[in-house]
């Protein structure tokens, strides 16, 4: 293995480049950055230079390209077994797995009228009837796991499941989406991580401006 790197989009916006790098990070994984910012209107050519589905993140190790978040996170989970990426216990892991798959397949009414954005100042918004559908299974999920695991992540310490759901942490937080105490306990968790903070500052510092993100 060689030295990692991780290129990412915008991080005021690109809640999938946020996944892998937050676990990085807090799994202290030595990584080469490369952001490589986007404009949802004019696109950047420049991502088919790198990624074999023109998208963000892309891991690079080596010659070995992989993209798509969870890929990632999966395949840091078997390079670096020893960071606890995935829980130790099988059922746990199973059970990490699903909720992982099911956010990096699912909630597209959440994502599509409440995206990611770090320096959104806190608003509530109207939500329609699928979106708070979305919210309800998250909180349900986020519950579900914190009383089995009693915290303060979602199975005790960090794992890739929690990178999955990093960024409905920041959308729940900015439009006020659930005042459920379990859903703040958590949260708030999240937010304290010196990782969640480095890359807060990073986003609200960042020169770009994506009309279609900006609700």
């Amino acid at each position: 293995m060689g030295k990692l790197k991780l290129i990412i989009g915008n991080k005021n916006y690109s809640s999938w480049s946020f996944r892998p790098w937050i676990a990085l990070k807090v799994k202290r994984i030595e990584f080469i950055e490369e952001l490589s910012p986007f404009d949802f209107t004019a696109g950047n050519p420049d991502f088919a230079k790198f990624s074999p589905s023109k998208k963000v993140p892309v891991l690079q190790d080596n010659d070995l390209t992989v993209w798509e978040s969870l890929a990632i996170l999966e395949y840091l989970a078997e390079c670096f077994p020893e960071a606890g990426l995935w829980p130790e216990d099988r059922a746990d892991r199973a059970w990490a797995r699903a909720i992982a798959n099911e956010m990096h397949g699912g909630f597209m009414s959440l994502r599509s009228e409440c995206p990611m954005n770090m320096r959104r100042a806190v608003r509530a918004i109207p939500i329609s009837e699928a979106t708070g559908r979305d919210v309800q299974r998250i909180v349900d999920i986020w519950r579900e796991c914190l009383e089995h695991s009693g915290g303060p992540f979602l199975f005790g310490d960090f794992t890739n499941a929690d990178a999955m759901f990093a960024p409905v942490v920041n959308r729940i937080a900015v439009y006020e989406l659930s005042d459920d105490p379990d859903i703040i306990r958590y949260s708030e968790a999240m937010m304290k991580l010196p990782a969640w903070q480095e890359w807060e500052a990073a986003g609200k510092a960042e020169p770009w401006t994506v009309e279609e993100e900006e609700v």
